[in-house]
C-alpha cells in the first residue's frame, strides 16, 4: 500500500468499514510508515477536537480552510 492509498482509506478504517484484506494492508503499512502513523494520529486528534462541533458553528472561511487542508495534504 502506498501513502496515498493509506490516506484515502483513513476514514473507512476509522469507521470500521474496510474489508479484511484492505484493513490488513492498512495496518501493515501503518506499522512501517512513521509519516502515516503521524497522519492517523493527527486525524484522530482533529476528530476529537472538532468532531463535537456542528458544522454550522464554524465560520464558512474556517470550514473551507480545514477542508482544503485535508484535500491538499501530502506526505512530507
Amino acid at each position: 500500500m502506498t501513502c496515498e492509498e493509506f490516506v484515502e482509506l483513513v476514514t473507512a478504517f476509522l469507521e470500521g468499514t474496510l474489508d479484511e484484506a484492505a484493513e490488513h494492508a492498512f495496518v501493515a503499512h501503518l506499522a512501517e510508515c512513521p509519516g502515516c502513523e503521524r497522519y492517523l494520529d493527527q486525524f484522530r486528534a482533529t476528530i476529537a477536537e472538532l468532531g463535537e462541533l456542528p458544522p454550522e458553528s464554524l465560520p464558512d472561511e474556517t470550514r473551507e480552510r480545514l477542508l482544503d487542508a485535508f484535500r491538499t495534504w501530502r506526505r512530507p
